[in-house]
């Protein structure tokens, strides 16, 4: 039995696939001790409880959480003398050009807890000033006082020769002030130049390790502790941000790949069922229950090296992910200027929304799709947690009197406005890129996803939307349909020539062979590794680089394909200027056995078998800018339209059923709304097919 758990900020879900057939659980996170849920669940997966698990694959919030909150270790950070600030100055960006007094993120590592030490190398890595071990004693006797738990080492020039910070490091574990894992080397977390966002990766390493990596310890302690024959550590994977998986000991080694589990598992589950559906440009939609997440997808997946969270700059591998605080729990108010503004705070799992009858007193999106009747009471999460509408039709009526809208119509206007924020986060990922979404195929997903998708993409011409057979837990299904995946780098910083190239070719070959031991220790096969080599360049006097494949053979030419991409990207190329290489990258990866989607047979019907009836629902407040009668007056709730919705069960929804919207599909995990102007059909593989009408 193969397990995919996705924790998020609302919901933990379950994917379970024993021999192949797949079942699905969600159930309401525990954000105090988010394992409480998963420890939960995985004991309702089947009757056999966890020793029937073969595997488990698991994403989660814990990294990101930990930083956002600010609730991660007591960090120091050594550096070299003279650059103890480096944090704090960082590159003197203002993230608002015309905010009088910016106000920039708290550092992760107060001025107090960052030391420095007399040391130097050149940028050749040659040791100009030798590490003072006096001086280093003196700052190691400091953070002793201070009760620190984790310390992250950088110093200038250390990815080419990282003598210094091993020292650093041999000298920390002989005095006994911390464990190996508490003490990360910028040389090891991100082998680059660039001081400043080699230093900020490292700080937030650091950072949240040891969170991280209690997490994954007391998760693997309670699954083997309460049963017997418990899977080894090799059995608990984690998704990084990049969209590959580790085992939890190199999780624990590298947590801040971590930070974009959950997401990064949406999208590779998303784009993966999309590619055997017949569809290779996608963008994903993923609305959670605290935020979306979009994706562009033009036929591949889109990585980057260069992210930042909470405005503290990452480089790591992720999946090329735009996120926004709107979910299903973000919170609706209005601002003191009358204004109505939903998220990003959110609700969350606890209360949650006011419909979820637990105590919530904040209105939400969840909120208002109940009113609006898009969310049914007696089938949310399956039948198995009724909706209390009237409470949160109380607070929106509220809300309405102070809108001059009556209870529907504040609840559209949360609606709209969270469409506006999504459309915002899809115009970025597709047009500010140069992609037209017109010729896309919008992938919805996550619990709200399938209610907004029509509105969504209809506002960006979306003619087509695909809504995977279990929409709520596609993060947990990516979660199964993942790699085993490593990514390395080494910063070169030459120009390109034949001789340079040579030797890169010998560096790569060398990363190759440390990757291949590295992916036979996660149990990888020989004849299932791949390994994709490219090289970071730019034109001698540039800042930034392309990134362009590069392999071991003789025949790669690096500098016609750098000119090549220069053209792509910018419309033009410098073929006489000299090229320089700037870092060599490999990305290693171990095939995975995926789960087994065979499609079934289409045969064309009407889903009248799926029809469990009808019901009025709210579509729209009347538009009175084309009326000839006069506005209501301040006070005067404004009325709201309603339209018959047909009523179908998901699960008894064949393969070639086809019907037209309105219409609302329930299912276990999500509500899927088909707007009026939309048709759906079921293909070979279950999915929802959504059309817009021309």
């Amino acid at each position: 039995m193969l397990v995919g758990v996705d924790i998020g900020g609302t919901f933990t879900d379950f994917v379970v696939s024993v021999d192949g057939s797949l079942r699905v659980h969600k159930l309401l996170s525990t954000p105090d001790d988010p394992a409480r849920a998963m420890l939960a669940g995985l004991r309702e997966t089947g009757p056999q409880g966890l020793g029937a698990i073969a595997r488990i694959v698991h994403g989660s919030t814990v990294a990101t959480n930990a930083i956002l909150e600010r609730k991660g270790a007591r960090t120091a950070l050594i550096a070299t003398q003279g650059f103890r600030d480096i944090l704090a100055i960082g590159r003197q960006d203002r993230p608002h050009l015309y905010a009088l007094q910016p106000r920039l993120p708290p550092p992760l590592i107060p001025r107090k807890w960052c030391y420095q030490v007399p040391e130097r190398l050149d940028h050749t890595g040659q040791v100009l000033v030798p590490l003072d071990l006096a001086e280093l004693d003196a700052v190691l006797d400091d953070i002793a006082l201070q009760g620190i738990e984790s310390i992250a080492v950088c110093l200038l020039y250390s990815y080419l020769n990282p003598a210094h910070e091993n020292a650093i490091r041999a000298r920390i574990l002989e005095r006994g002030l911390l464990q190996a894992e508490q003490i990360a080397l910028s040389c090891e977390v991100l082998p680059e130049f660039r001081e400043y966002e080699r230093a900020s990766t490292v700080a937030l390493e650091a950072y949240v390790r040891p969170v991280v990596s209690g997490y994954l310890k007391r998760l693997e302690k309670a699954l083997q502790v309460e049963e017997e024959g418990a899977p080894d550590a090799r059995s608990l994977r984690i998704m990084k941000s990049d969209g590959g998986i580790v085992s939890a000991r190199r999780a624990r080694q590298q947590a801040i790949q971590t930070v974009l589990s959950g997401p990064a598992a949406g999208v590779i589950g998303a784009f993966s069922l999309a590619q055997q559906a017949g569809y290779e440009n996608v963008i994903t939609l993923d609305i959670g229950g605290t935020s979306t997440d979009v994706a562009l997808c033009p036929g591949r997946w889109v990585r980057s090296v260069e992210w930042e969270i909470d405005g503290l700059p990452l480089r790591t591998g992720v999946l090329d992910i735009q996120t926004i605080g709107a979910g299903g729990g973000s919170i609706a108010r209005l601002d003191a200027g009358g204004a109505l503004r939903v998220g990003p705070d959110s609700a969350g799992a606890d209360p949650g929304p006011i419909a979820y009858g637990l105590g919530g007193q904040h209105l939400t999106v969840t909120d208002a799709n109940a009113v609006l009747g898009r969310l049914d009471a007696r089938h949310f999460l399956g039948g198995a947690m009724p909706l209390h509408t009237e409470p949160a039709r109380v607070a929106l009526g509220s809300l309405g009197r102070q809108m001059g809208l009556s209870a529907e119509g504040a609840a559209l206007g949360i609606i709209d406005v969270t469409n506006v924020h999504i459309d915002g986060a899809l115009r970025k990922a597709s047009v500010a890129r140069g992609y037209d979404p017109r010729s896309f195929t919008l992938v919805a997903f996550g619990g709200a996803g399938p209610l907004h998708a029509c509105e969504v993409a209809a506002g960006l011409d979306i003619p087509q939307v695909l809504i995977p057979r279990y929409p709520g837990v596609l993060c947990a299904l990516g979660l199964l349909m993942a790699d085993v995946v490593f990514e390395t780098s080494r910063s070169v910083l030459t120009p390109v020539t034949d001789a340079t190239e040579a030797e890169m070719r010998a560096r790569l070959q060398d990363m190759v062979r440390q990757a291949r031991a590295d992916l036979a220790r996660e149990s990888a096969a020989l004849d299932a590794m791949v390994f994709d080599g490219s090289v970071d360049a730019r034109y001698r006097g540039q800042s930034y680089e392309l990134t362009v494949p590069f392999d071991d053979s003789a025949t790669c030419d690096l500098a016609g394909a750098f000119h090549a991409a220069h053209a792509r990207s910018y419309g033009h190329a410098l073929p006489d200027r000299q090229v320089e290489a700037v870092n060599l990258r490999l990305r290693a990866t171990g095939i995975v056995r995926k789960l087994p989607l065979i499609p079934e047979q289409v045969d064309p019907n009407d889903g009248a078998g799926a029809r469990i009836g009808s019901k009025l629902s709210v579509s729209r407040l009347p538009d009175h800018r084309t009326s000839s009668a006069p506005s209501p007056g301040k006070g005067t709730p404004l009325t709201s339209a309603q339209e018959r919705v047909a009523l179908y069960e998901r699960r008894r929804l064949d393969p070639g059923a086809e019907f037209h919207g309105p219409a609302l599909v329930f299912q276990m995990d999500s509500t899927v709304y088909i707007a009026a102007g939309w048709s759906a059909r079921v293909d070979g593989y279950r999915n929802l097919i959504l059309e817009q009408h021309r």
